[in-house]
């Protein structure tokens, strides 16, 4: 049953937020509404069956890690899977993100259409970049399509922020 290979609910570890601006509350709250309606997210057991799902998704950073911890949501929401992945590989790519989303948001309201078209194909690439690569580190753990690494890089991206 593909259909139940999905994220059905998800929840960020925010204990180390203090405020976040609009901009990036309204980023958080696509990115998590566009996930739960739609995703495919297939947690892998250790013989490269997948779990059954659906999931509830748990996000955090622990240190230098992406924390993710999968329950069974049918089932007592009982662990499936834990799984950590460094967070390094991220740096330049998160960066160059919040470099171009800045630039982005900044020139919004007076630059002309062909530059901010410009810029928003940019910040798309690199968010393309972004989720390629959550994607090939989350291959040993999950499969999951495009749109749901492009989504859940976005949060990650939201726990990066701490101010």
């Amino acid at each position: 049953m593909p259909a139940r290979k999905h994220i059905h609910a998800i929840t960020l570890d925010e204990a180390s937020f203090i405020k976040r601006s609009e901009v990036i509350e309204a980023e958080r709250a696509v990115a998590m509404s566009d996930l739960l309606k739609e995703n495919y997210f297939a947690p892998l057991k250790p013989n490269g069956e997948k779990f059954p799902g659906p999931f509830d998704l748990e996000l955090g950073i622990e240190g230098g890690a992406l924390s993710m911890i999968i329950r069974d949501h049918e089932h007592d929401h009982e662990i499936v899977k834990r799984i950590q992945i460094s967070l390094t590989p991220f740096r330049t790519v998160v960066k160059e993100y919040f470099m171009i989303c800045d630039t982005y948001y900044r020139v919004l309201k007076d630059a002309s259409p062909s530059k901010i078209e410009a810029i928003d194909m940019g910040r798309k690439s690199i968010h393309n970049d972004g989720a390629s690569l959550l994607m090939e580190r989350m291959k040993k753990h999950v499969e999951m399509d495009e749109a749901t690494a492009r989504r859940i890089f976005t949060l990650i991206c939201v726990l990066h922020i701490r101010v």
